[in-house]
Parts: structure tokens; sequence; C-alpha cells
């Protein structure tokens, strides 16, 4: 993916009731360009945009540290 820009999706269960506070935080977050609230098995859906895999690993890192989210996965494309 050398000069492209790396896309991804993650999503997040978080604890009940938390999840627009969870999405706030994330808004305000480098990289990531949208964040919705969601229904389903995924309580939370952000969209990041970044230069590398390099920089997508420390901002996925950083949203990973918000307490109230319990469990993730992460779509990459290209």
């Amino acid at each position: 993916m050398a000069g492209q820009q790396v896309k991804a999706y993650f999503m997040a269960i978080v604890k009940r009731g938390s999840e627009h506070e969870v999405a706030e935080q994330l808004r305000k977050m480098p990289g990531i360009t949208e964040v919705l609230v969601t229904y389903g098995l995924w309580d939370i859906v952000a969209r990041i945009e970044t230069e590398n895999l390099q920089k997508l690993d420390a901002i996925i890192t950083e949203m990973r540290k918000i307490i109230e989210i319990l469990q993730t996965s992460t779509l990459v494309g290209a």
C-alpha cells in the first residue's frame, strides 16, 4: 500500500449506555473521519484514514484504551 492512504473500519462493542460517550471520544481522535452509533452486533463503527499501517496501528491502539470499549474488530481496505 505504498503511496496510498490506508482506510479502515473499526467496530466496537461497548458497555451498555456508553455508546454516545464513546462515539464523542472517538470523534476527537486524529485520523478518525466518521463515527456511527449502530444497532446490532457492533455498537460503534468508525472510519479511519491515515498514511500507513504503522499510523493505523497507533490509532487503533489508542482507541482500544477507552475503558468502555469491550471488544473490537478492524477491517482494512486497499
